[in-house]
Formats: C-alpha cells, sequence, structure tokens
C-alpha cells in the first residue's frame, strides 16, 4: 500500500495594487526566493507551489476554488506581505475547503535603519497587513494553523513542515473507508459509536461485511501464493518452535499468509484502508487473524480489535502523517492491559491477543504459535517482539453520544525490568506524562478508552490541529496537567462542544 501521494501545498501571498507595479514585482519576487528556498532546503515533507499574488476578489476566489478542486494540493499557505484588503477575501475563504495555514512573517529579517523610508514601510507591511487577515479568519469562525517567525528559521520552516503532515491527515480523512469484519464485541461500550456523525465529522466511511464473504477470499488463495509469502516469514522472522513439530508449525504459519493474502485482496477490490475483527465472530475462518493483521498494520492499513473501528481509522490516519517521515519509529494500536505498581517504576503494559504492529519494534521479531482460550479456533501464528523506547502519544477517539472527543496523552515508552517469557504477544510499557496516577485518572475522567491509536512520530500538537480542523474537542494529558485544572477543562468542553 502506498502511503505518500504527490501532494503540494500551495504559497499564497495576499497585497494591493495601492503601491504601484514596482512594489508587486517586489512582492512577487520576494515570495518566489522563500518558494524557492523552502523547496531546496530538505526541511519540507512535501513540494510548495507559488501562486501569483492575489490583490482583487476575483482572483483570490478562483485561486482558492481551483486549490478545492486540484486532487494534488493538500493545503494552503497565506502570508500578507502588504496590507491585503480582507474584505477582498470574503467569498474565496467561504468557498475554500482545505486545510489553512497563515504564515505571519516578513521578508526582511532586520530593520535597515540607514536606508529605511516609507516606501519600504508601505512596501513591507506584513506586521499589520496579517493583523488584518487574521481578523477575517476569525470572524469568519474559519480553522487554521498560525506560525509567527522569520521564514528562513529553521524552527518556523519545521511548524510548517509539521503542519503539512497534519493537513496530510486532515485532507486524508475523508478518505479513510473502514472494512468491519462482522460486528464489535457484545456488551462492550466504548467500541461503539456512531457511525453515520463519524462520516459527517471526519468523512470516514465504516461498513459491515459478513465473516464468511473475507473468508471466501481467503479460501480462494491459492496454495502457490500462501508458500511464497511463508518463505518470506521465514526469511524476515525468528522461528520459535517451542517444541512444535516444524512441518505442524508451518501450516499453522501458513493459515495466517492466506489471511494476510485474502484479506489484503478483498480491501484492495473494495477500496478499503482500514479493517477491524472480532474473536467472537470468526465464520470459517480457520484462526483468530494475528499475524496477517500485523503485517497488514504495518503496510499502513488502520486496524481495530474487538470491531472498535474508530481505533481503526485513528491508525490509519496517524500512518498517513507519519508516512515516509525519516527515522520514523511506528505507529500502532495498542490495547491498555496490566499495571506495575511498584513505587517509581509504575507504568502500563501495552499489548493484545495478536494484533500490534512491528513498525514499533525494537530488536528481534519472532513468529510464535501458541494457543488462544478466545475465538474457539486452532493456534493462531503471531509476531512477538517488545516496542521501542522513546516519547510517544497514545489516542483515544471517543463517542460521548451527543459528540466526539479526541483524547491525546504523552507518554514515554521504556523497556520492562524483566524478560516475560511465558507471555506469548508483541508488548509496550509506557508510564503516561505527568506521572502514573494523574495520567490514569486524567484518562478516567476523561472518558478514554482501552483501545488507543499509538504513534513514536506524531506530536499532541498535531492531533490537535487535527481535531480543531474536524470540528471537535481536545484534550491534552502532559506535563502540565493536574487534576482540579484538569476537571474545569473537562466542563467548560461539555459547554463549549455541546
Amino acid at each position: 500500500m502506498k502511503l505518500q501521494k504527490k501532494y503540494k501545498f500551495w504559497f499564497c501571498t495576499g497585497s494591493q495594487d495601492l503601491y504601484g507595479e514596482e512594489c508587486l514585482k517586489n512582492v512577487a519576487n520576494h515570495s518566489r526566493i522563500i518558494v524557492e528556498q523552502w523547496n531546496q532546503s530538505g526541511v519540507f515533507p512535501f513540494e510548495i507551489v507559488l501562486k501569483p499574488t492575489l490583490i482583487t476578489n476575483e482572483v483570490i476566489r478562483k485561486t482558492l476554488n481551483e486549490a478545492n478542486m486540484d486532487e494534488t494540493c493538500a493545503g494552503v499557505i497565506v502570508w500578507c506581505h502588504t496590507f491585503s484588503p480582507a474584505k477582498s477575501w470574503i467569498l474565496g475563504l467561504q468557498e475554500y475547503r482545505k486545510p489553512l495555514l497563515h504564515l505571519h512573517t516578513q521578508f526582511n529579517e532586520e530593520i535597515p535603519y540607514d536606508t529605511i523610508d516609507m516606501d519600504f514601510m508601505n512596501e513591507n507591511q506584513s506586521a499589520h497587513g496579517d493583523r488584518e487577515w487574521g481578523h477575517i479568519v476569525t470572524r469568519m469562525g474559519i480553522e487554521r494553523k498560525v506560525v509567527v517567525g522569520y521564514w528562513s528559521n529553521q524552527v518556523v520552516q519545521k511548524k510548517i513542515a509539521t503542519w503539512m503532515r497534519t493537513a496530510i491527515g486532515i485532507v486524508e480523512s475523508s478518505h479513510v473507508r473502514v472494512m468491519r469484519v462482522a460486528d464489535n464485541m457484545r456488551n462492550v461500550a466504548v467500541t461503539e459509536g456512531d457511525k453515520v456523525e463519524a462520516q459527517l465529522k471526519f468523512g470516514w466511511e465504516v461498513d459491515a461485511y459478513p465473516v464468511n464473504e473475507i473468508a471466501e477470499a481467503v479460501a480462494a488463495v491459492s496454495e502457490s501464493d500462501t508458500n511464497v509469502l511463508v518463505e518470506e516469514y521465514y526469511d524476515k522472522y525468528e522461528i520459535l518452535l517451542e517444541g512444535r513439530e516444524e512441518s505442524e508449525f508451518r501450516k499453522h504459519v501458513a493459515v495466517q499468509a492466506q489471511i494476510e493474502l485474502g484479506f489484503e485482496r478483498f480491501l484492495e477490490e473494495k477500496n478499503y484502508q482500514a479493517i477491524v475483527t472480532h474473536f467472537g465472530d470468526l465464520g470459517a475462518l480457520k484462526q483468530l487473524p494475528g499475524l496477517a493483521i500485523q503485517r497488514l498494520m504495518e503496510k499502513g492499513y488502520g486496524f481495530g480489535a474487538e470491531g472498535d473501528w474508530k481505533v481503526a481509522g485513528m491508525v490509519r490516519i496517524m500512518k498517513l502523517m507519519s508516512a515516509g517521515m525519516k527515522e520514523a519509529k511506528g505507529t500502532s494500536m495498542l490495547e491498555d492491559y496490566t499495571y506495575n505498581l511498584v513505587a517509581g517504576k509504575e507504568g502500563i503494559l501495552q499489548a493484545h491477543m495478536l494484533e500490534i504492529c512491528p513498525s514499533i519494534a525494537d530488536g528481534p521479531i519472532s513468529i510464535k504459535c501458541q494457543p488462544l482460550s478466545m475465538g474457539n479456533r486452532e493456534d493462531p501464528a503471531r509476531l512477538v517482539f517488545t516496542s521501542k523506547e522513546g516519547m510517544g502519544i497514545a489516542t483515544s477517539l471517543i463517542d460521548l453520544g451527543n459528540r466526539f472527543r479526541l483524547l491525546v496523552n504523552t507518554v514515554e515508552c521504556k523497556k520492562v525490568e524483566k524478560p516475560m517469557p511465558k507471555l506469548p504477544v508483541a508488548t509496550a510499557f509506557w508510564t503516561p506524562q505527568p506521572d502514573f496516577a494523574t495520567g490514569a485518572e486524567a484518562w478516567i475522567l476523561a472518558g478514554g478508552a482501552h483501545h488507543t491509536a499509538f504513534s513514536y512520530d506524531i506530536t499532541a500538537e498535531q492531533m490537535g490541529d487535527w481535531a480543531a480542523a474536524m470540528g471537535i474537542e481536545a484534550v491534552f494529558i502532559d506535563n502540565n496537567t493536574n487534576i482540579p485544572n484538569f476537571k474545569q477543562d473537562l466542563m467548560l468542553g461539555n459547554v463549549v462542544f455541546k
């Protein structure tokens, strides 16, 4: 699955013709220099395209509507070099539908003290030109990202580059289609949710398929294709027989290979980018999909266990946002399982029955085949590993009945103190910020789920920007969190987002 499309971002400079043609030539030249240097910097993950200077209602409206129609345009960056009368932007902004970033900068870094005159002052009016533009965007209630600072400063450039990845998550959200294999786990509240409202808010299509329709696609995979994939497994991963006959072990692994191929072909044919399964409804499948789902997640598909389609959608979004990132550490579905409550060593062991993405693995990845008490099927093969160390975020998209809330907790992933030789699943271990007790209490107060979409590569700020673009509440748990203030924030959110 190809995750990173050839998206581009448009650079639009606002100005006016009050100061003559020479001024407009300088404005256009300054914008050209900025875009050229940005594209040569190596900082930005996507190409930036310079558009002609926007000075009239007609040109502004036409340009922003062209951005809407251009499938390669993932967002627009606006900078008002001189004073750009904001009423000229109203019609265009009313019709614009893609991510928007307001860059508040100016071409010169320093005031030219010895030569500055009124011509220079009139030409370089970003200080109040951008305030004029910011006023109308705020008055119109349009969500946008604001970045302030000198355009060639790498900190500023990195902020814009980071926003670009958020913009991809916003644009691609309307392309996410989640395939539900059967339904969610019976009597479980948190995996439920309003799928129609999710489509209205996020653009997600969440559709159910009978499990045996998927099983037929699995059964149609040829033995030769299955064997080729099994050999790939054997070449790539450590094989832990643990007393099993190799021929019998291979048969169990082959079942997962056949499931991977069958699922992936079905997903591609039906145009789905995320999938959920449920151990309580496996139909004709011989095993609960384990290794197969892990591999599909690694390829970029979203996944949620026990029918948790909200997690599946979020995993897909976060994988899209981090696609092509240098030295990416990984994104996966995870689940809070059990605690370590030893003073000074507190943390949460993250795992699942089988389905954790190997993109987060640190060190060797092994294939094990072990019994599973749930699902009433033969022993499933799965990839087993421990996760990387480092900072990450755990997110939970929850349905509160009348609205959605995105909960984002910054966490520190660590190594467990001792091996866990009898635990045949992939694991992660983390301590939530600001500390275990406060983080866990805040998560529970906010209604966070036990399934999370986790990433080492996406930041809390990015997910907050995504939530803002979707028009939903974002709640953050980090080193600034204390419970009294957190409760007040939740109460305020209940008022603002009712």
